[in-house]
């Protein structure tokens, strides 16, 4: 293996993507996504601490809804008693089975990883 010998060895991190049918795509942005409306309780406030636009936030949430064929949140109407969206099922089990899948993932890599960091040292 070639590594550049003048630079820090790069840190290595793991990402992981699920491609579904039909081109939808479920990764650590979505993901960050939907826990941040559980944590927030809102689309708009989710966005904004993601320094993400409302509109891309909810399109996303619309993708994942057509790629899983099910709703990932459901929302109230906002108003002077206020609105929010909150995780369905569906969206909590995206976040549960991807983050399951991602620390099996580390756990079945990190011996590759290891190798990679001593090639590049």
């Amino acid at each position: 293996m070639v590594c550049n010998e003048s630079a820090t060895p790069p840190g290595f991190r793991l990402s992981i993507r699920l491609d579904l049918a039909g081109g939808v795509r479920i990764g650590p942005g979505k993901v960050a996504l939907l826990e941040a409306i559980a944590r927030e309780g809102s689309i708009s406030a989710a966005a904004r601490s993601l320094r993400m636009s409302y509109r891309r936030a909810w399109e996303l949430v619309e993708e994942l809804k057509r790629g899983l064929d099910a709703p990932v949140i459901a929302t109230a109407a906002g108003g002077s008693g206020g609105g929010g969206a909150r995780l369905t099922a569906a969206g909590a089990a995206v976040i549960a089975e991807y983050r399951a899948l991602e620390a099996a993932a580390e756990a079945a890599a990190a011996a590759h990883v290891a190798a990679l960091r001593a090639a590049c040292t």
